[in-house]
């Protein structure tokens, strides 16, 4: 019974996270547009960082 519920949770935080992924490849007509470029991330000795330091690395 527990594992049902648990499974039932998760399906409906998935099912609610699908909209949300895909609202800002749309534009305001609906249409579906290229998506913008994600921002890159970089790590430095296992931290983040910004990109500008020397040695960083993106992941």
């Amino acid at each position: 019974m527990r594992s049902l519920i648990i499974a039932a949770t998760a399906l409906a935080f998935v099912a609610s996270a699908a909209p949300a992924v895909a609202a800002p490849c749309k534009d305001a007509k609906g249409k579906f547009t290229k998506c913008p470029p994600k921002p890159t991330k970089c790590r430095l000795n296992g931290k983040f960082a910004s990109c500008k330091t020397p040695g960083a690395k993106p992941m």
